[in-house]
């Protein structure tokens, strides 16, 4: 007898599936007419199908009520994303470009990432209570690197093409490519003080309180280790892969199937080898991908291809639903760390305070932002996401190590809590808030032009302009004052200007002079909008008695709708 089979697998795979179908059905009018991202959609849909509404995402289940299980998949899930991410935005750049903008990217890395990471960690130093500055610094360095999956909602589209200028949209993709994989040194430098010093900085239990251990594993492990093998190996990587390539490519050993899909494959490939070797794939993806373009070749066979933008979108829906099944939503408001109220005037704060300032300030120094407006959408735009969920596993799995007869110490507890916390919170805020402002933006540019239409047509309509019957005497002030000065005459011919009226496309001349000017002009007819004004016709004067049965034919008559109509006649 038939039955239901009401398993996680089929439940997941009839969600996802689902809702992307759903979604793509109106994914243009949403990202395109609506300037809503699918970050943004994605998460409110993991929202509706967590545990915390339908239920039919259950996460602890598929960590088999794990906590540490589910941390661990989902870091896993974050470094796959992040790595092929990484590696796009490396391909999409063009030819040599790290090697050409090195100087705007070293002050976007360097001063600019630094004061990133001090502002915020100030901020949760003063809005989260009973937290240690080394605390604070390593949650603000979580959310110091931008994400380049966000940041791809602001540098793709229509809005991006009509808005953004292309130097512009290139200097912000490689910003938050390199400096995801350069937040390992400002998180580990506190780490690795926490582990050694304590939280306070005064030893303790589990502590050896040598600052000077702490600074060399930071040194070497951090900097050597972890950023320049990465740097190295990702370079090599991907010259050897691009010239692979090539090699094939020549021999025409490799299909187009399989060549599309290369730089996904090399992202697998590099996450894997440097997750085995401990340092950093996050960098070495984005480098690998720098490199494997750097004679642009690649770039420009796939730039007119849909298949890695496809990968791409799957991607970015299912970690942003995953996002929305396993945030703590119920924490937000109950936790023993800190109150909602400091946690919504922190993630204000964040937003506002952790970049714009710093970058408003040196824009100048940056060729690429050329105008204070883009230096305010740049300092805005530096969206905290799936790089800043990264760095919380990454943190919490190097925090649930430092142990004391064999349990987590007390302070490192602490501190995975508040990460957990002000986190998630933050990753929230700036998806919903930079998801939100281009729409908002636009609602906001055509409310008032919407309105201002709406009240002008409701205003009184300017009254009617008649040509009375008696127009052809009708005299201005102007004329009358030319008619009154010492040798004006009646017959004079042309002493006075002929008034014009614009009616219709053609232009009328009057006068006996105006017929022959008419009939020079009757192949060249005049344009409307070369012709501001249409002469009317006036009655003829005794020098137009001579004309020919011809210039009469070249005459237009003007019949208003009460003029009963006449027969044209020829003057003999």
């Amino acid at each position: 007898m038939p039955t239901l089979a009401l398993t996680n697998f089929n439940i997941v795979c009839a969600s996802l599936g689902g809702f992307i179908t759903l979604f793509g059905l109106v994914s243009y009018l949403m990202k395109e007419k609506f300037y809503l991202s699918e970050a943004l959609i994605s998460l409110i849909a993991g929202l509706v199908f967590s545990p915390h509404a339908t239920n039919w995402i259950r996460p602890l289940d598929y960590a088999l009520d794990s906590v540490e299980n589910l941390d661990a998949i989902t870091l896993y899930f974050t470094r796959v994303v992040l790595g092929v991410q990484l590696v796009l935005a490396g391909v999409q750049l063009p030819s040599k470009y790290l090697k050409t903008e090195w100087k705007s990217l070293s002050l976007l890395l360097g001063p600019v990432m630094t004061a990133m990471w001090v502002v915020t960690s100030l901020l949760v130093y003063a809005m989260v209570p009973h937290i240690s500055f080394l605390q604070a610094l390593a949650v603000g360095a979580c959310v110091t690197p931008t994400d380049p999956v966000l940041s791809n909602s602001i540098v793709k589209g229509k809005f991006a093409d009509k808005n953004i200028p292309k130097e512009l949209q290139k200097i912000i993709v490689a910003e938050s490519g390199a400096n995801d994989g350069l937040g390992y040194p400002f998180l580990f430098l506190p780490l690795y003080l926490i582990q050694h010093i304590g939280s306070q900085g005064q030893g303790g239990i589990g502590t050896d309180g040598e600052a000077s251990t702490a600074i060399g594993l930071w040194f070497g492990e951090t900097l050597g280790y972890t950023i320049i093998l990465s740097v190295i190996y990702g370079a090599v990587v991907g010259w050897l892969a691009k010239e692979l390539l090539h090699w094939a490519e020549e021999r025409k050993y490799v299909d187009r199937e399989s060549f599309l899909v290369f730089a996904i494959t090399l992202a697998l490939f590099i996450v894997g080898t440097v997750g085995m070797i401990g340092s950093d794939d996050v960098l070495a993806c984005f480098i690998a991908g720098n490199t494997f373009t750097w004679d642009d070749w690649f770039r420009l066979e796939t730039m007119d291809d849909s298949f890695q933008p496809t990968i791409d979108m799957l991607l970015n829906v299912s970690i942003f639903i995953w996002f929305g099944a396993i945030c703590p939503w119920a924490e937000f408001y109950h936790n023993d760390v800190i109150p909602i109220w400091r946690l919504v005037i922190l993630g204000v704060l964040v937003l506002l305070l952790r970049r714009l300032p710093v970058v408003f300030g040196m824009h100048k120094l940056i060729h690429q932002i050329e105008e204070k407006r883009q230096a305010l959408f740049v300092g805005f735009f530096g969206p905290i996401g799936v790089s800043a969920a990264f760095y919380l596993y990454v943190s919490i799995e190097f925090l649930n190590k430092l142990k004391v007869d064999g349990e987590t110490r007390e302070d490192a507890v602490y501190l995975i809590e508040v990460m957990n916390i002000v986190i998630w919170f933050l990753i929230i805020c700036s998806v919903v808030v930079h998801g939100l402002s281009i729409p908002l933006g636009k609602l906001g540019f055509f409310i008032p032009r919407t309105l201002s239409r709406a009240i002008s047509s409701m205003s009184e309509d300017p009254e009617p302009f008649y040509i009375s019957e008696g127009a052809e005497d009708a005299t201005t002030d102007i004329e009358q004052r030319l008619r009154r000065r010492p040798g004006w005459s009646r017959t004079g011919g042309d002493s006075l200007p002929h008034r014009v009226v614009r009616i219709g496309r053609s232009v009328i001349n009057s006068g006996s002079n105006s017929r022959n000017h008419s009939r020079s002009n009757v192949h060249t007819p005049m344009p409307l909008s070369t012709a501001p004004t249409i002469a009317r016709e006036e009655p003829s004067t005794e020098g137009s008695a001579s004309a020919s049965a011809a210039d009469v034919g070249l005459q237009r008559t003007i019949r208003f709708p009460d003029e009963e109509p006449r027969a044209p006649q020829l003057q003999i």
